[in-house]
């Protein structure tokens, strides 16, 4: 009898033993609960198997399932909302027909004008290089959003820009359409602008050093604003939309140029191009026929490049010889942060 008593004492107290050792490091269960959670950005806009990306170091992929990567390509949570966030530097490794860096997605499949297609996005563009040239049109600006042809000339039908100038608190947002040049020579091709919120591309400053007023209508880094590119039946169609702003939309035939004598050359081109003898007209056809497809993302506009070479694209922002932690710690570099955006076909425009 003494036996079993002791027998069962000693399991009583293994069994409290062990209870209290649960209730100090926790249970399995409350573990696992507690235990962080990676999210990567195909957690957070799923569309991610539609695309591969390119990253500002040059570092390339075309699989983004469960894909990221520190410093370039990944998720932020903010006030319970999950981003997908891109950041670029101002130097990098970049593609072979730009010499600006991008962490920027590029869609697997392509399509004719003709048969069309939809790219939307819902962001807010957190920061721009903060050095730069203010004489320069491309100057403290990131594209967030394009379509790029992938045959001829290679030029795109749309840009979309955010542009802020250094000690403003807003910014503008305006898209640019490139001419698909007439003829071998691309060369001559230039990009008119239209402004959405804010100024166009052609508002710049009178010295390197001297800005033009703050936009009364633009938007501030930390603002959200949405966009629509509705490619249908060869016409594009874009919707812009912002809190506390006008909604603002566009309509572009891209199958029939404006722009195809050099009486239809617009006076912002004569003035902003002029530097660098940009005065080529475009195709009659414009963009017809030709294969396209969607980029989005933070497409860097600036660069170290000698703006006296060319006043409307070469910066001359800062880019510590290419090396991405000074920049990044000294404000070289964009960064847009994405928490929706959808990709697919496109669709018969709302009248």
């Amino acid at each position: 009898m003494k036996k079993v008593a002791f027998t069962l004492a000693i399991l009583l107290t293994a069994f409290a033993c062990k209870e209290n050792s649960k209730t100090a490091s926790g249970s399995p269960t409350d573990t696992a609960e507690t235990a962080k959670v990676t999210k990567y950005p195909s957690d957070v806009i799923p569309f991610m198997d539609e695309w591969k990306i390119l990253l500002g170091d040059g570092t390339k992929a075309d699989d983004l399932i469960g894909y990221e990567k520190d410093d370039f390509f990944y998720v932020e949570n903010e006030n319970d909302i999950d981003w997908v966030v891109y950041k670029t530097p101002n130097s990098g490794i970049t593609s072979r027909t730009s010499s600006n860096t991008r962490t920027e997605l590029g869609q697997k499949k392509h399509w004719i004008p003709e048969v069309g297609g939809k790219l939307t996005g819902t962001l807010k563009v957190q920061h721009v290089s903060t050095s730069g040239d203010a004489r320069v049109a491309a100057s403290y600006s990131v594209v967030v959003g394009q379509i790029h042809s992938d045959e001829g000339h290679e030029n795109e039908p749309i840009k979309i820009f955010y542009k802020k100038f250094p000690g403003h608190t807003k910014g503008s947002v305006y898209w640019n359409y490139e001419i698909n040049t007439d003829g071998e020579d691309n060369s001559t091709r230039w990009d008119y602008s239209t402004a959405i919120w804010g100024y166009d591309m052609s508002a710049v400053g009178p010295s390197a050093n001297e800005y033009p007023a703050e936009p009364e209508n633009g938007v501030a880094l930390g603002e959200e604003f949405s966009y629509e590119i509705n490619v249908y039946k060869g016409i594009m169609y874009l919707t812009f939309t912002s809190e506390g702003h006008e909604t603002v939309k566009f309509t572009k035939n891209l199958l029939k140029s404006d722009f195809s004598t050099k009486q239809d050359i617009p006076e912002q081109i004569w003035s902003l191009y002029a530097s660098i003898g940009r005065d080529g007209i475009e195709r009659d056809s414009a963009y017809a026929g030709e294969i396209n497809y969607f980029k989005q993302g933070a497409y860097n506009q600036t660069n170290g490049k000698d703006p006296e070479e060319n006043m409307v694209w070469y910066t001359g922002s800062e880019t510590y010889n290419g090396d991405i932690a000074k920049q990044y710690e000294n404000g070289c570099y964009s960064e847009v942060w994405f928490k929706e955006a959808t990709v697919g076909e496109g669709t018969m425009p709302n009248e």
